[in-house]
């Protein structure tokens, strides 16, 4: 990784505010995704609500808000899409997330 941030032991960001859109890039090609504008669209929703709220969103609150079907969230974030989503987007592991 080019820019250089802290992170936890699970790999998700220790200070939010280190994040930018060139991290999610660098983070997602990590992660074996190549992000579009659908991803865009959901990571935007998933800290969107993070942001009101303060804490990580489940997938149907990101679903509702992205205005993406869970089944098309799970084809853009395979493998486990809330603990995707939220390392992508720089917000906390959701706490349904074992």
């Amino acid at each position: 990784m080019t820019v250089a941030v802290q992170t936890d032991a699970e790999g998700y960001l220790a200070n939010k505010d280190d994040w930018s859109e060139e991290l999610a890039n660098e983070l997602a090609t990590e992660l074996g995704i190549q992000l579009g504008d659908e991803h865009w669209k959901v990571l935007n929703a998933a800290r969107a609500i993070e942001s009101e709220s303060g804490s990580s969103p489940g997938l149907r609150k990101i679903s509702k808000r992205s205005e993406t079907p869970i089944k098309a969230i799970y084809k853009l974030f395979p493998d486990g899409p809330a603990k995707l989503i939220a390392k992508i987007a720089g917000i906390p592991k959701p706490k349904s997330c074992l």
